[in-house]
């Protein structure tokens, strides 16, 4: 087993310098709660950036595992496994009708989708939407509507468009002549958690001659309050792209494609090594198990509370999301309250210069958001009385 030692901070030089990391070390978590290497412990309400949704080490997947470490750890996608095609069942099952094809990441996904909208309606065009983000691959990166995080690795992947959230006008104009995939996060979730109007969701799925995918890598398995969150919608797309909470924090990747957009992969078309690993579908199909109605009903009634609340604290000036996927505005650095946060127990996400992200494990208890929205006060209060941490305006 590999433990905490004096040696960590030189281990760090040898990782390529991709994160910039919070000089704290994760040994150990369990529910709500982790612990560094030296024993402190904190209220996480980021959950591995909306990953853990059933809590550190759950039982149920734990569990399930823990059984298929002892039976088969892989086995190449040559052959059948029985958890890669009960998992498969099961989001189905939750969809209404659909193929899985699985991978291990959410960019993964995302580049599945693409593929696939090509191969099916060939033509190269995506619609995207600005402030998006769908991955740090080639093909996600180019779907990805933040040109801060492209500019460093052009050129790109070509023939993507990019519209405002919610600007029905503007999607009609740009999902024309080559598009084949109009590709939508259901909340932009990086993008500083901005909700998509149930009309401009609607008229993306009208559009004829292309392919609707929602990127529900952040808000699918039941972070918004329903198992996707389009379902708060009256659409249905062709593809869906799931990662993050399927696994509760072993890696896995799917893209969902409905039954009537079914048959335009073929075998060699696409793949995964690692795809389908027996151990993360064992775990996967636990999670997905789990996401009974009374879960559901908690994350609606915690997310609710802690709407709440964040919209009473002196220094947050708008509550966006839904669910237990929330946006605070703050009138101060979001970097600032996170470090701030961090200081005093709480793990907290930021989503844009000035947009605390709170995305907590789904099973998170009322008191634990009590917990969490006091610290959350105590630290707008102090930054407030900082001049020199003071909002960014």
């Amino acid at each position: 087993m590999i433990r905490p030692s004096d040696t960590v901070s030189q281990d760090l030089e040898r990782l390529l310098p991709t994160y910039a990391r919070a000089d704290v070390t994760i040994v150990r978590g369990k529910g709500a709660r982790v612990w560094d290497a030296e024993e402190r412990e904190y209220l996480d309400f980021g959950a591995g950036i909306a990953v853990v949704g059933l809590g550190h080490c759950h039982p149920a997947p734990l569990a399930a595992a823990h059984e298929q470490l002892e039976l088969l750890w892989h086995a190449s996608n040559l052959y059948r496994t029985e958890p890669a095609e009960a998992l498969a069942a099961r989001l189905s099952d939750r969809f209404g009708g659909a193929q899985a094809f699985f991978c291990n990441s959410g960019a993964e996904a995302v580049e599945a989708a693409l593929k696939y909208a090509r191969k099916a309606t060939g033509k190269p065009g995506v619609v995207a939407l600005e402030g998006s983000f769908h991955g740090r691959t080639l093909g996600a990166l180019s779907a990805t509507g933040q040109p801060s995080k492209r500019a460093a690795f052009s050129p790109l992947v070509p023939g993507m468009r990019f519209v405002p959230p919610n600007d029905v006008e503007a999607l009609h104009a740009a999902a024309t002549g080559d598009v084949g995939l109009v590709l939508l996060e259901p909340i932009l979730g990086e993008g500083g958690v901005h909700p998509l109007d149930p009309e401009f969701a609607a008229a993306a799925g009208e559009l004829p001659d292309t392919l609707l995918c929602f990127d529900e890598i952040q808000t699918g398995v039941g972070r918004t309050g329903s198992f996707f969150a389009f379902e708060a919608f009256d659409v249905r797309p062709e593809l869906v792209t799931l990662a993050k909470g399927l696994g509760n924090g072993l890696p896995i990747g799917a893209l969902l494609v409905a039954d009537r957009a079914t048959g335009a992969f073929a075998p060699g078309d696409h793949g995964s090594t690692f795809g389908g690993n027996p151990i993360a579908c064992a775990a996967a199909c636990a999670v997905v198990d789990a996401l009974d109605a009374e879960l559901l009903a908690n994350v609606v009634a915690r997310g609710a509370e802690l709407a709440e609340e964040l919209e009473s604290l002196p220094g947050v000036l708008a509550v966006r999301g839904r669910g237990l996927l929330l946006g605070a505005v703050v009138a101060a650095a979001a970097t600032d309250v996170v470090e701030a946060c961090r200081e005093r127990g709480l793990l907290v996400l930021s989503a844009g210069d000035d947009v605390v992200r709170l995305a907590p494990p789904l099973t998170i208890g009322a008191d634990e958001v009590a917990e969490a929205v006091s610290i959350l006060a105590s630290v707008l209060d102090a930054l407030a009385r900082e001049p020199k941490l003071q909002a960014v305006t």
